[in-house]
């Protein structure tokens, strides 16, 4: 009864970083929490496995999604002990949400989470020469945008270059004009096509995969078929994956333990990190 009742007090993430949790020892935990950075009261949580491994390992920081209206670090410990598994630090940083805020705070947020690791990865055996991005749905929105926009990275004194690879799972990439949850994140910005990923490919761009789902009618499957073919037009490296029968939620559920047979998402994306940073051209998903 009392398993119930904390389980209902939380939120579906919650609820699914509980179950994940339950299913015992995944070789990894986290290693500190609630760490403070950025200049609005932002805090991150820094995952990694459990071993005695002592080289410096590859960095993926992972945005979590919520509409940029929900979402804690919290909820989605499921994500990173999932990449922590593999062998990665995962860092997994908080960012301020609307109402509260408005584009482009979120990316600042996101960029002062870039600098931090940058700075005091390697504090947690992390190399901060081997830097990924991941992300789901708002997540994904400040993965692709801080990949491709290079200002806001810059504004943080941080070198574009810093990002090896992307990883976005079902995220808005070209969703103007607004409607639903982004009317009150992007709509007071007054030049909105600057709040698009798809406005900023270039060819120089890092490899990015970019992941959707056929059922996916929250943010829907044009978003990443349209930034995939852009960057594709530029000659950019990526790799469009998109998971047949599969929900927007069931994406990111596909990196848990519960729910892992759903779909390969976590052997795709850890394969294709892994093949951007040993330098391969067009790193392709797993098969």
């Amino acid at each position: 009864m009392a398993v119930a009742s904390l389980l209902s007090a939380c939120s579906p993430p919650g609820m699914l970083n509980a179950l994940d949790r339950g299913y015992g020892s995944s070789g990894a935990g986290r290693v500190a929490s609630a760490v403070a950075f950025g200049t609005h009261g932002q805090t991150l949580d820094v995952w990694r496995p459990v071993d005695n491994v002592t080289t410096l390992r590859p960095v993926v920081i992972f945005w979590y999604g919520g509409g940029w209206v929900n979402g804690t670090r919290q909820d989605y410990g499921f994500a990173a002990r999932a990449f922590a598994s593999k062998g990665f630090v995962v860092v997994v940083p908080d960012y301020r949400k609307v109402p509260d805020i408005h584009f482009p705070a979120m990316l600042q947020d996101g960029a002062e989470a870039v600098r931090w690791t940058r700075d005091n990865v390697a504090k947690f055996g992390g190399d901060p020469a081997r830097i990924a991005f991941a992300g789901h749905s708002a997540g994904a929105y400040t993965v692709a945008m801080l990949t491709l926009d290079r200002r806001w990275l810059k504004a943080e004194g941080v070198d574009p270059r810093i990002v090896k690879a992307a990883v976005g799972l079902c995220g808005p990439y070209d969703f103007y004009p607004f409607t639903g949850r982004a009317i009150e994140a992007m709509s007071l910005w007054p030049r909105p096509m600057e709040t698009q990923p798809i406005n900023f490919v270039r060819p120089d761009a890092p490899p990015m995969l970019l992941v959707t789902a056929t059922k996916d009618t929250q943010v829907r499957p044009r978003n990443a078929i349209n930034l995939a073919a852009a960057l594709k037009k530029v000659g950019a490296p990526v790799v469009l994956r998109d998971y047949q029968g599969l929900t927007h939620e069931q994406v990111v559920m596909a990196l848990s333990r519960p729910f892992r047979g759903k779909g390969p998402v976590l052997a795709d994306s850890v394969a294709f990190i892994q093949g951007a940073l040993s330098r391969s051209v067009s790193p392709e998903p797993a098969k």
